[in-house]
């Protein structure tokens, strides 16, 4: 091993919570029963800790009552919007297990993870924007025709048997959400539950982007989020006093864990601005709720840095949140702690099988490492850096990212071989990031290890050049990856898209990069588009950018 060895264990003095969901809800209401704990602003819903306990407790009591078993797993298959923040804890309180599904998913899609994971009920809306849910539903269970509730018997869905629908309208074969009867017998069936669960159950599982392959399911732990929740709240310093708005989706992590549960374990109001994210409709929450914290993915703090009223909105409440999802752009976040008053904001860094977060800066990090870096270790987990051969690299050393600890996943269900693939026999958890541990403790993400460029035998790291090019004063948002080339192995490509007015050409922008670059980092191909192609969580899908790249290169060639 190396003499400065890229290793580090987060120590902390504060203990892990050994508490189900459950239970945590239980003591974090018996302490601020009064507080706000959730504003849902489409709906109207402004529900103190006891209302929303006792509308958690009716869910988890009517859900049993369906008939449900310890064990059983219920999907969610909707946008944001508050019976997601109910299901989120009373699914758990009843000892169910809780299937996240993308809101942006279709039927083969949809048939796909509801059978992987065997799910018993599924709640969803009637229709979102131009999403008919329970239509694509019906495409795939016809039989919910002449079904009554709680007895679908669908050939392409054989696990399935109870649809609770997010609408004050009935349809064939399914309950409304109101239709969960909390009666006496189900309420003492959750009390004889509650006390027997475990905070080592399985309690969530959340598909992978399926980029690579079909998605996968993370199966997460009481254990697993709920202490990743407290401590991405302690990061925050978070108290009861604090109103964070949650823009991101609830079915990834992000809006779950580094959102709702980091909001809970510490008493604080989660504020939700709308089914999806609108830049607009997010300004407009933060300045009249008067958050002091709100979330995003780096593409959602630029659409609102550059929304045209955002000058007209007063954003002084804010001072802490979170930056994640994606590699953050440092000038980005110059910006968001300058014009957004977010002194305290943070950088996050995980994914989902790690529950998600493994390092967070802090308010006290100097501002170049809150910006430039995604912070040190969380508590109770360690990391390691490793080279090709599974050697721990010295500091300083790029290498792949290794995570163990409490906040990694059981495992992918259903799928033994994807779990050993991605845990080794000593549990730890190969992120595929390429990453720098400094002296102190600090990760820099280099990159993707798939996403690396290697031309001509030089290894480049798209995250240089995109931090780099955020630096031009034309330029908005950039992407940067790789293309294949038949004579260098791989060309470097920026995707980029100008603000508004810009004289910039890609000659322009490739003379401005050889001023300052090494020769092969500059970027071969220069693109000018209007967006990049995005998951609904605003991750950036590079490889349907260089598809779209070899597309136009085979046109041309054909053309020639």
């Amino acid at each position: 091993m190396a003499s400065n060895p890229s290793y580090v264990h987060g120590a902390s003095a504060t203990p892990l919570l050994g508490e189900t969901v459950g239970a945590m809800l239980d003591r974090v209401v018996a302490r601020w029963p009064e507080r706000p704990a959730l504003v849902v602003r489409q709906q109207g819903v402004r529900w103190d800790y006891r209302a929303f306990h006792d509308e958690v407790s009716r869910v988890a009591a009517g859900l049993l009552a369906l008939g449900l078993e310890p064990g059983d797993r219920v999907g969610i298959w909707a946008p944001n919007r508050a019976e997601w923040v109910v299901a989120q804890f009373a699914v758990p309180k009843a000892g169910l297990v809780l299937v996240n599904i993308n809101p942006a998913y279709r039927s083969h899609e949809l048939a796909y993870s509801l059978n992987k994971v065997g799910c018993r009920s599924l709640i969803l809306p009637r229709v979102f924007r131009s999403s008919h849910y329970l239509d694509i539903l019906a495409g795939l269970a016809p039989e919910m025709a002449t079904a009554i509730p709680g007895g679908l018997r669908a050939a392409a869905l054989p696990d399935l048997r109870h649809v609770i629908l997010l609408d004050d309208e009935a349809a064939p074969g399914a309950l409304r959400w109101a239709d969960l009867r909390a009666d006496d017998a189900a309420r003492a069936r959750l009390a004889a539950i509650e006390p027997a669960l475990g905070f080592d159950d399985p309690v969530n599982i959340q598909f992978t982007s399926g980029t690579t392959g079909a998605p996968k399911g993370a199966t997460l732990t009481h254990h697993n989020i709920v202490n990743n929740g407290f401590f991405i709240g302690e990061a925050m310093r978070l108290t009861e006093e604090d109103r964070l708005c949650i823009p991101v989706p609830f079915y990834h992590c992000f809006g779950m864990v580094l959102g709702n549960l980091a909001c809970v374990t510490h008493g604080a109001c989660m504020v939700i601005p709308g089914e999806g994210f609108d830049a607009l409709a997010t300004l407009q929450t933060v300045a009249e709720e008067r958050c002091t914290g709100l979330h995003g993915v780096p593409t959602m703090f630029i659409a609102e840095l550059e929304h045209p009223r955002f000058h007209e909105f007063d954003l002084g409440s804010l001072r802490t949140g979170i930056m994640a999802g994606s590699p953050c752009p440092i000038e980005v976040m110059r910006r968001v702690v300058r014009e957004m008053h977010m002194s305290e904001v943070t950088i996050a860094y995980g994914m989902t099988e790690t529950s998600p977060v493994s390092f967070q800066t802090i308010p006290d990090d100097p501002l170049d490492r809150r910006v430039a870096t995604v912070g040190r270790v969380h508590p109770h987990v360690e990391v390691k850096i490793v080279d090709e051969q599974g050697r721990v690299v010295p500091r300083g050393t790029t290498g792949e990212l290794l995570t163990r600890g409490y906040s990694v996943m059981r495992g992918y269900w259903g799928d033994e071989p994807a779990s050993q693939a991605a845990l080794d026999a000593a549990r730890w958890m190969h992120t595929g990031d390429l990453a720098t541990l400094d002296d102190e403790g600090y990760c820099t993400i280099v990159g993707r290890l798939k996403d690396m460029i290697i031309r001509g035998g030089e290894n480049i790291y798209p995250r240089e050049i995109e931090e780099f090019l955020y630096g031009h004063p034309d330029i908005q948002d950039v992407q940067v990856f790789g293309v294949p080339d038949a004579r260098l192995g791989e060309q470097v490509c920026a995707w980029i898209r100008l603000r508004g007015g810009s004289p910039a050409t890609a000659a322009s922008i490739q003379d401005y990069c050889r001023k300052h670059l090494a020769y092969f980092k500059v970027p071969h191909y220069v693109r000018f588009v209007d967006a990049f192609p995005m998951t609904v969580t605003g991750k950036v899908q590079k490889y349907l950018m260089r598809e779209a790249m070899l597309a136009e290169r085979g046109a041309a060639t054909t053309a020639s």
